[in-house]
C-alpha cells in the first residue's frame, strides 16, 4: 500500500489533482469535482488538527479500521459522514489550492512520531497514517479518472 508520506507517492497525489478541472465528471457518486476536492481536505485537517480530540465511542467503525490502510480498494459508493459531506457548489480552484496546502502540511510531518488520536479509529501508527491519507485520496482521485 503507498503512503503519502512516501515522496513518489506524495509527487504523484499532487499531479493528479492539479489536472483536475471543471469538466471532470465522477464515474460514480455524486460529488462534482469541486465537492471533492473539498471533502477530501476533511480527514487531512483531522489528521494535522493539534487540539485534543474526544474519540467517538462507536464500535462499528473499528470493524473498517484496516480497511482503511490495506492493499484492497474501497468499493464506489460507500457512505459518507456528515460532516464530511460536501452538498453545496465550490470552487474547484480555491479548493484545489486548498487541498494542496493540506496535503504538503500533512507530508512535512512525515517524521513525526505521536500523532492525535482518531476521533473514529482510536490510536494509528504514523504508518496507518500515511496509508489512509493516500487512499482516500487515491480514491476519489480515480472517482475522477484522473
Amino acid at each position: 500500500m503507498k503512503s503519502l508520506f512516501e515522496e513518489d507517492s506524495y509527487q504523484h497525489v499532487k499531479k493528479r489533482i492539479n489536472t483536475l478541472s471543471q469538466q471532470h465528471q465522477p464515474q460514480w457518486g455524486k460529488m462534482s469535482v469541486g465537492q471533492m476536492v473539498t471533502h477530501c481536505q476533511y480527514p487531512l485537517k483531522v489528521a494535522l488538527d493539534d487540539k485534543p480530540r474526544k474519540r467517538i465511542l462507536n464500535p462499528l467503525p473499528l470493524l473498517f479500521k484496516t480497511s482503511m490502510y490495506n492493499d484492497k480498494p474501497w468499493r464506489k459508493n460507500l457512505p459518507t459522514i456528515k460532516v464530511a459531506k460536501i452538498t453545496d457548489q465550490r470552487d474547484l480552484d480555491q479548493e484545489r489550492s486548498k487541498l494542496l496546502a493540506l496535503i504538503d502540511g500533512f507530508y512535512e510531518k512525515r517524521t513525526q512520531t505521536e500523532w492525535q488520536v482518531h476521533p473514529f479509529f482510536g490510536k494509528l501508527t504514523p504508518e496507518q497514517w500515511g496509508k489512509m491519507q493516500y487512499k482516500h485520496l487515491d480514491h476519489h482521485l480515480t472517482q475522477f479518472g484522473v
